[in-house]
């Protein structure tokens, strides 16, 4: 699997660990930035990571700001787009499970590294189970469309 990450300032400590965490487990990681602990804005960063997991058919993406609620937002505004705010395994595991979600996003501030290295398994591991979500998963989608006319 190819994954993007993308933070904020608040989230830039744990993305160095993130990335070596997928790629012990056998994925690509591709760094969209920031490049230092610098204050920087997650809508940017949201925006950057969707629109490369958007135009990477297949990839996935991570995001992380202080409380992983502005970066996911941001990145919910890129049409196509279904980035899950997660706390734990369960989380991811639904988000992937039933909203076959494309980006994980979480907050540094609030999940321990142990919590989220196991949403990261739980996200990769789990597969879309289609059925009565992809119904479900399209009318998120038609909302998107509806709304870009």
């Amino acid at each position: 699997m190819k994954f993007y990450i993308a933070t904020d300032h608040a989230g830039y400590h744990y993305k160095e660990q993130v990335k070596e965490y997928v790629r012990s487990k056998g994925h690509e990681i591709v760094d969209l930035g920031p490049d230092s602990p610098e204050r920087v804005d997650y809508p940017d960063y949201g925006r950057k990571c969707a629109e490369a997991v958007r135009d990477d058919p297949g990839s996935f993406g991570i995001v992380i700001c202080g409380t992983g609620i502005g970066i996911s937002m941001a990145a919910n505004k890129v049409p196509g787009i279904r980035a899950a705010l997660c706390h734990d395994a369960y989380t991811a595991t639904m988000a992937r499970a039933h909203n076959d979600a494309q980006i994980l996003a979480f907050g540094e501030r609030v999940v321990g590294m142990g919590v989220v290295q196991s949403m990261i398994d739980a996200f990769i591991e789990t597969p879309f189970e289609g059925g009565r979500h992809e119904r479900r998963v399209e009318k998120i989608d038609a909302i998107d469309a509806e709304y870009r006319k």
